[in-house]
């Protein structure tokens, strides 16, 4: 079976034109649109409908870098091992632990400030190592990669914490 990115005729990398993945997605729905399968037999519509969710489900995961890099990672034979590998550097693990204090202590002071800044930081930092883990997967290094989508999945979870923390103190 193909994957993603042969399916939209686009090189494997971490860097993706998105004008160029636009493109094919909407040639590819255009081409398996239900609209054009209304005379057809039940197994043509369910191929088509096949293809379709097919289709979205690679474009959503090639639009999202995180998603992305994830992908990268497992069809170059990296298991990401999420839920057995947990540990991380200790300096990301200290930031970890300063981000959950000052995320308690803004809740708890009900500082919407204080959440504005490590929103800010958060997102800073993700952009950064998403950065860097699209370096190391276009440079072919999957297993460093790896550990930088860890993180970002970390990342990830601690930022939505901090809108969950933001939604509370508007509701």
């Amino acid at each position: 079976m193909q994957n993603h990115f042969d399916l939209f005729q686009l090189p494997a990398r971490f860097e993706v034109d998105m004008h160029a993945l636009d493109s094919a997605y909407r040639e590819i729905q255009g081409r398996v649109h239900p609209d054009r399968f209304v005379n057809a037999s039940d197994a043509e519509k369910r191929v088509a409908m096949q293809w379709a969710t097919r289709a979205n489900e690679a474009y959503q995961t090639l639009r999202n870098p995180q998603k992305r890099a994830q992908y990268l990672c497992e069809i170059n034979g990296v298991d990401l091992q999420t839920e057995s590998n947990t540990a991380m550097p200790m300096a990301f693990l200290m930031q970890q632990m300063e981000w959950r204090e000052a995320l308690d202590d803004a809740r708890a002071a009900k500082d919407v400030g204080a959440l504005d800044g490590l929103d800010v930081q958060v997102r800073n930092e993700r952009k950064q190592l998403l950065a860097q883990v699209g370096q190391q997967l276009d440079a072919g290094d999957f297993h460093g990669a790896a550990q930088g989508v860890r993180a970002l999945m970390f990342l990830e979870k601690f930022g939505d914490e901090v809108q969950y923390a933001f939604e509370a103190l508007e509701a």
